[in-house]
């Protein structure tokens, strides 16, 4: 979700073809839908359905799309994920446990909405486990007021302790009311290190947007006690013009905290720094720079542009490169497309080498874009999903499949990219036949998509709109529209 009536970004969409509007934000399709036809109904139980080595895990109607998944350390069975819901109030879970075969699904809680005739929804997943087995899912709450604009938004975290099954209880914090206050994409890591001092701690990491000159920055919450409750800092330079979105935060090997963001008004990768879990941090610094400030408008995505932010892990092997930060972003390529670039640093954050593409560098035009990388513990190996348009057949780049690329040398040199989804996706066309309607439930693919990596297996998870017009029992005379997909990759 990003609400950009406070970002000062119309410069850049003129340079870049952007899709950045001052009046509506991206969500607002979202907000419209459920203001005149009311949220859609619970889908009950989720039963996936596997189809030639990819998972619908959702398997409901209606959209759902930005999706995230992680791993329980202590039982790497069971994976959870979690959605955004378009045309329902929730925030949507999901949950296997043989190692991503099968899923369940399950709502997140919300909190009342603001006044008589008010709603809430919730947005932007983002899950982790700790290494007791705990499950946390990070996302925002959006209070509306029956069409009388934003009464304000809040972060959300839901705890689980069955693996993801239920999530009995919520923590609240960092209310923001009326219009010019907006808190967003929040990004949710723990602390799992054997050798940290501060292990089992729980960060979110966000961006503030606040209307005028100066934006809100990076905000940095932590919580020590399980998630029961969270203190905030701010991550970026508090001097500086705080205009950034898409923070990450990540954990060292002895419990140092990272945090990387997309810092639009310098157009840098943005890192900085923690030894105290928050408390105090270093000054802000830079990963690289880049052409694209904020998003781009791009064929594959042609009702919201595709968003720049990093992704980023630390290798927590044993192996050559124990210790080494590796960051992903979006950026153009020299013919002008996007591809997807990797930096990686081995003192802290303090350097970074120069940034490289992890894709297979292809003689026609490609675009590439919401990607996430995760390292694998066990192994070291840098693993690096996103969506591809090499498979288009419409010659217009509108169709997209997962790719993902992995480096077993800790990010300097990466292997011929793996196809994952086994269908192309259309999002520009519905129907995947040219020319036809287009789609446009209010997010499209959304503005991220997860990965994890354990054990020498990957698990990418996307939106995939293959199933777009199947009917289901249920479902509208539309179809299932846009579902959570996801594998696993050996």
């Amino acid at each position: 979700m990003r609400k950009l009536s406070f970002l000062l970004c119309l410069f850049a969409a003129a340079a870049f073809g952007q899709s950045n509007n001052s009046k509506d934000p991206t969500w607002w399709d979202k907000y419209q839908y459920i203001l005149n036809n009311g949220p859609a109904a619970d889908p009950g139980s989720t039963s996936s359905v596997s189809s030639s080595g990819n998972v619908d895990v959702s398997n409901e109607c209606g959209p759902q799309s930005e999706t995230y998944i992680t791993i329980n350390p202590a039982n790497t069975k069971n994976l959870a994920g979690g959605s955004n819901e378009i045309f329902r109030l929730p925030m949507r879970g999901y949950f296997s446990s043989d190692g991503g075969k099968s899923w369940g699904g399950v709502d997140a809680p919300l909190p009342p909405a603001i006044g008589a005739n008010g709603i809430d929804f919730g947005s932007d997943p983002t899950l982790a486990f700790d290494s007791r087995g705990n499950l946390f899912y990070g996302y925002i709450v959006v209070f509306f007021g029956n069409g009388n604009g934003i009464n304000g938004t809040e972060l959300a975290v839901a705890k689980s302790t069955d693996g993801g099954k239920t999530y009995p209880s919520v923590t609240y914090f960092s209310f923001n009311g009326g219009e010019d206050h907006f808190n967003d994409k929040p990004m949710i890591t723990a602390d799992n290190a054997p050798a940290s001092p501060f292990r089992d701690n729980i960060y979110v990491a966000w961006d503030a947007a606040i209307g005028g000159s100066t934006g809100g920055g990076i905000r940095l919450a932590t919580s020590s006690d399980q998630g029961a409750t969270f203190t905030v800092t701010r991550a970026d330079d508090p001097k500086g013009p705080g205009r950034a979105i898409g923070a990450v935060p990540f954990v060292g090997t002895n419990g140092e905290l990272y945090v990387a963001w997309n810092d639009y008004a310098a157009n840098t990768i943005a890192f900085n720094r923690s030894f105290d879990a928050g408390a105090t941090w270093d000054k802000q610094s830079v990963i690289a720079g880049k052409a694209i400030p904020f998003d781009i408008r791009i064929p594959a995505e042609s009702f919201r542009g595709a968003l720049v932010y990093p992704s980023c892990d630390v290798d927590r092997s044993s192996g050559a490169h124990r210790g080494r930060l590796v960051c992903s972003w979006m950026n153009l390529s020299g013919n002008g497309t996007t591809d997807i670039f990797t930096s990686y640093s081995d003192d802290k954050g303090t350097s970074w080498s120069l940034p490289k593409p992890a894709t297979d560098q292809l003689a026609f035009a490609v675009d590439r874009f919401n990607h996430w990388l995760s390292i694998d513990p066990t192994n070291g190996v840098v693993n690096v999903s996103f969506y591809d348009t090499r498979n288009d057949t419409t010659g217009f780049r509108y169709m997209t499949d997962t790719y993902l690329s992995r480096s077993s040398d800790g990010g300097a040199t990466f292997a011929s990219n793996v196809r994952v989804s086994t269908v192309s996706s259309n999002e520009h066309d519905c129907d995947g036949v040219f020319p036809c309607r287009s789609i446009n439930y209010g997010n499209q693919q959304g503005d991220y998509e997860g990965l994890v990596a354990y054990g020498g297996v990957a698990h990418p998870i996307w939106t995939d709109s293959r199933r777009n017009t199947e009917p289901a029992p249920g479902c509208t005379a539309r179809g299932l529209m846009e579902e959570v997909f996801t594998a696993s990759v050996k």
